[in-house]
């Protein structure tokens, strides 16, 4: 009986979640506004911009749209008052399909069924921990009218590889698809770029900066004397495991097991020892932190973080007896962290590199998990541990793509910065006590979104940078290039520092700036405005953000105060 629901349940989770790939798409495509980058803000883009009339072409690389939603396997990283407010009315909307698409095709437990707010996962990062195809049959779904409409049209497994450009305008773009090599033509009038490391800044000529800035040109409390373009965060290719007593699920050795075992990283100030073991970095005190690891736990141990229930994306007791023979747990963790390389800003073929030995750093995690990994009760290892192939939908078991920290971002009018967002740097800019302080308000606002300064270790050596910051704004300015006037960012790509990128890079605040940036080209368009009038003059910018604010995005905080 266990077996025929599980059959069912894959076979209708593979039915709505079916991509809408175009094996015979046209050599050339032309549209109001091109996305390229199908993750979760390029989503975002793509539904303002169809609601608002526009024809669409939406590009993913992969052949899952959703990002760090279902590609990268990243479940929600979200804000204390996301059930409330500061989120948008769209990504609300996709935050209960979720919920509504369990209720209706799991057999959940009563108990869950009937949660308000139900978290499938119950992991504790977030309120709505789930599987990422889940997330892939919510998002297919909420495109799906407009796709079998004519308005849009999704090439999966297709990237950026060229651009048509004249002079501070992008004429079109070319795409390559990855599975026949083909190259096609997309024409627009507006184009966001939406890809996870901002591919389309350097064909397009968008002028955009990488890593960190130096203080001289931000005079942000936490940047170098330097400017180090090459120093970029770290990235991740999460997987997920479920455990069996009793079993053996050990995989193959990994090629670099011996050196990931034995790495202990060069971070300043220091890394607590092994980068494979169950100490860290604690990111906001940077002393040592110990956690723990227990697929049997449902609570702490003395106060530790149990990394089973962190990032935990099916929790068996949600569901009825026997569909879930175990718990289901996403591995993202500092443990998996790579940052001895970059992905962009390098040779393609050095990129690869990086790529492989990424990917060989969480084969290694894993397999030190099944066999060396010490346990609460003495022993070593847990080979029980089983990799989850089928949640994250590739053969090698990892995600399908690497979970991207940090973008190039363009060179903005306007650019956001720790002074505008930090607590502790509006508190020495404005003189007011931590609880007066708010960020700083911005004329231009386009939503809003809520993080800490959460800065993961770097490519260049730096431990974490992990700061308080305000409830913030997030800024037209910020979306509109220096120079190129009809391209636009559509995730973490905007115009934001190294340091303030780590607040505006998460799930809500990326779906806001794709969502704003969708309906930007749209108003664009039907205004026959180019988006820097539009920031520029007081009467466009009211009647735009009163188009955002009838379409529910919030543009300002209720008073809050510091995360």
């Amino acid at each position: 009986m266990y077996l025929q629901r599980l059959v069912t349940r894959r076979s209708v989770l593979a039915t709505l979640a079916a991509p809408h790939f175009v094996k015979a798409a046209p050599r050339e495509l032309r549209c109001d506004v091109a996305i390229l980058g199908g993750g979760t803000g390029g989503v975002a883009a793509a539904l303002a911009a169809l609601r608002n009339g526009m024809r669409v072409v939406l590009t993913e690389e992969t052949d899952w749209i959703g990002g760090q939603l279902t590609s990268q396997a990243v479940p929600p990283d979200e804000h204390p008052w996301i059930e409330q407010f500061g989120r948008t009315r769209s990504y609300a909307a996709y935050r209960a399909a979720v919920r509504e698409y369990y209720r209706a095709h799991y057999p959940l437990s009563e108990d869950a069924r009937s949660a308000a707010f139900l978290n499938p996962g119950g992991g504790t990062v977030s309120p709505l921990t789930h599987e990422p195809r889940v997330s892939l049959a919510v998002l297919e779904s909420m495109l799906a009218p407009y796709s079998g409409g004519g308005e849009l049209i999704v090439l999966l497994r297709h990237k950026p590889v060229g651009a048509d450009v004249d002079g501070d305008r992008v004429r079109a773009v070319r795409v390559r698809s990855l599975e026949a090599g083909v190259d096609r033509i997309i024409t627009a009038e507006y184009f966001l770029d939406a890809t996870e490391q901002g591919d389309l800044l350097p064909l397009t000529r968008t002028e955009f900066v990488t890593g960190f800035e130096s203080i001289r040109k931000t005079g942000e409390p936490h940047a170098p004397e330097q400017a180090q373009p090459a120093n970029i965060q770290a990235f991740t290719l999460c997987f997920a495991v479920d455990h069996f007593p009793g079993e053996n699920h050990v995989i193959d050795k990994p090629e670099e097991y011996g050196f990931w075992r034995d790495y202990v990283p060069r971070m300043r100030p220091p890394w607590p020892g092994r980068l494979l073991s169950w100490s860290m970095t604690e990111p906001i005190s940077l002393k040592e932190r110990k956690v723990v690891f227990d697929p049997a736990g449902e609570a702490p141990r003395a106060g530790a973080l149990n990394l089973w229930l962190y990032r935990r994306i099916a929790r068996a007791k949600n569901f009825a007896a026997g569909a879930y023979r175990s718990d289901i747990t996403l591995i993202n963790w500092p443990q998996n962290d790579y940052w001895l390389g970059n992905l962009h800003g390098v040779a393609e073929d050095e990129a690869a590199r990086h790529l492989r030995r990424a990917r060989q750093l969480s084969l290694s995690l894993l397999y030190w998990m099944q066999t060396e990994a010490p346990r609460p009760d003495g022993g070593a290892g847990w080979p029980g541990l089983r990799l989850r192939y089928d949640v994250t939908g590739t053969e090698d078991g990892l995600a399908k793509a690497p979970y991207i920290r940090e973008s190039r971002r363009i060179e903005a009018e306007f650019t956001v910065l720790e002074q505008h967002v930090g607590t502790d740097a509006r508190m020495r800019l404005t003189g007011q006590k931590r609880d007066e302080i708010a960020a700083e308000p911005f004329p231009d606002s386009v939503g809003v979104g809520s993080y800490r300064i959460d800065l993961h270790p770097s490519s260049g050596g730096d431990n974490y940078i992990d700061v308080s910051s305000l409830p913030f704004q997030i800024p037209l300015g910020a979306f509109i290039p220096k120079r190129v006037e009809n391209v636009l960012p559509a995730c973490k790509n905007l115009g934001t520092t190294h340091i303030t990128n780590g607040c505006y890079r998460l799930h809500p605040v990326e779906w806001n700036i794709g969502e704003s940036a969708g309906a930007l080209a749209a108003h664009a368009v039907s205004a026959k405005q180019p988006p820097r009038r539009i920031r520029n003059h007081s009467r466009l910018l009211r009647e735009f953000q009163e188009k955002l604010m009838a379409q529910g995005v919030e543009l300002a905080w209720p008073r809050l105060g510091p995360r």
